[in-house]
């Protein structure tokens, strides 16, 4: 394509670009690109110009040919829709009037660092190397689903969106290497979907502000290696449902607020390692059900008042607290009693050798679990609970036996009871035992029997017997069962 009546400047261009000469325009490093009012007519290039060199065949004997453009006005639309570009495209600190289109194209590098553009449309692009939107600022959105980038994308310190909406869109796409984000600020949503990321994705410091909708859509994403999301604020759920994170999955110092709503939903997600360490108490509710992680690392205060922990499975939680700090999450499942919370939080302290607070876990089960049952399944339950502590405080029961058998043996010591037949010398003590246990006989039960008042503390005894042994039984064949 031949560009009649070029300009001096694009005149320039077209002399550098066979050579993968830099044109810098700018008369100082801190000019603004979003407002380019003070720029002479002299630094605008028209997209046309842009589009034919990049298309063009400018080769030469021993010559590389590159775009390296900085600090320009780019007039137009520049259309390299579906193009096949084989030079690298730098577009540095340029200002463009209209979003470039590079929707299904394939280049060897595109860096647009430090420009201001309306809106990016590059939905499939390709990019043999890395795609550059440092420091930008873009007003619209950005369109990179299903893109594919064999280095990395990097999105440090870049400023998204303006009004609301999808202001990233990353969906289905391929990294090759790392997506660098830190210090980025959006004005709507991230949408991450589904998309492959080999390396990092990192949003450390970034700000992403969609109140009442998706701050970061990551569902499905899978990441090979970490997702640091450490110092993120983000206004709006943040979404990571069935996301797979070979690594970590940080949320250190964040600040996640969705009030009224999900403000942070993992669940199905999978990774070595979910941490929340000095991050700030949640505003909004909590879903993990049935995600995976080995490690959580996270202070009970940071939790929100509703999480849904049904399904979550873990090996380790930390900092290693008592038992007593942690059961208050459980309680707050909005799903009510979940049975699999509780023993998720037991094997933990199993795991490392804590079986008191482990059996402490497993009590305060018991009595959840009572809260759920019919009058006369609760009034089982506080019986169990107040003679053996479900099993889980034999020595309750040891008590227990103890208090009436030295009841029952200064009873009868001071009034025998009356002979049934010849027998073995009465003893209270024997007395007492003998009728507590329900099994055992030591035959003073048989040639004794109490009368008026002392026949009825018989019967407690015996009664209270039962009760222990039954409540004991049922303690160890819950123990045994579990292990």
């Amino acid at each position: 394509m031949e560009i009649l009546d070029l300009t001096s400047l694009e005149q320039r261009l077209c002399q550098a670009f066979p050579r993968g000469a830099s044109i810098d325009l700018r008369q100082s490093p801190d000019e603004d690109p979003e407002h380019p009012g003070t720029w002479a007519s002299e630094r605008t290039v028209r997209a046309e110009v842009i589009r034919a060199l990049l298309l063009g065949d400018a080769s030469g004997p021993g010559e590389v040919p590159g775009l390296h453009l900085i600090g320009a006005r780019i007039y137009g639309l520049l259309n390299l829709q579906y193009a096949e570009i084989p030079h690298p495209v730098r577009l540095i600190a340029c200002h463009f009037e209209q979003p470039p289109d590079f929707r299904g194209a394939q280049t060897r590098q595109l860096d647009l660092s430090a420009s201001h553009l309306p809106a990016l449309m590059a939905t499939a692009i390709r990019v043999d190397d890395v795609l550059r939107l440092t420091d930008c600022r873009i007003s619209g959105s950005v369109e990179l689903g299903s893109a594919q980038v064999v280095g990395g994308i990097f999105l440090d310190r870049t400023r998204l969106g303006v009004d609301g909406g999808c202001v990233l869109q990353l969906s289905q796409a391929s990294v090759g290497n790392d997506i660098w984000a830190p210090e980025m600020v959006a004005h709507g949503e991230i949408s991450l979907g589904a998309a492959r990321i080999e390396g990092v994705l990192d949003l450390e410091d970034a700000h992403i502000k969609n109140a009442n909708g998706d701050a970061l859509n990551a569902a499905h994403l899978t990441v090979g290696t970490r997702l640091n999301a450490g110092g993120l604020k983000a206004e709006g759920r943040v979404r990571l449902t069935a996301a797979k994170v070979t690594g970590w999955l940080t949320f250190i110092e964040a600040e996640l607020r969705n009030p009224g709503g999900v403000a942070l939903g993992v669940s199905s997600c999978e990774a070595a390692g979910f941490s929340l360490w000095d991050a700030a108490p949640v505003s909004g509710d909590v879903k993990m059900h049935y995600a995976n992680f080995k490690v959580i690392h996270a202070k009970p205060q940071v939790w929100p008042d509703t999480v849904r922990l049904d399904g979550l499975t873990y090996e380790t939680l930390a900092p290693r607290l008592p038992a007593s700090q942690r059961l208050a999450l459980l309680e707050r499942d909005e799903d009510g009693f979940v049975p699999h919370a509780y023993e998720q939080l037991a094997a933990s302290y199993r795991r490392v050798g804590d079986d008191a607070e482990a059996r402490a876990v497993q009590l305060a089960k018991q009595r959840r679990h009572r809260t759920t049952l019919p009058w006369y399944g609760k009034l089982w339950g506080h019986l169990q609970d107040a003679t053996v502590g479900y099993g889980f405080r034999p020595t309750r029961a040891m008590a227990w036996l103890l208090a009436l058998l030295l009841l029952g043996s200064v009873t009868y010591g001071l009034n025998h009871p009356a002979e049934r037949g010849k027998g073995p010398d009465f003893n209270p003590v024997i007395y007492a035992l003998d009728l507590l246990l329900p099994i055992i006989d030591f035959g003073q039960e048989k040639a004794y029997a109490p009368t008026g008042p002392y026949q009825w503390l018989s019967y407690l005894l015996i009664a209270a017997g039962w009760i222990l042994a039954t409540t004991i039984a049922a303690g160890v064949t819950r123990n045994l069962n579990r292990a």
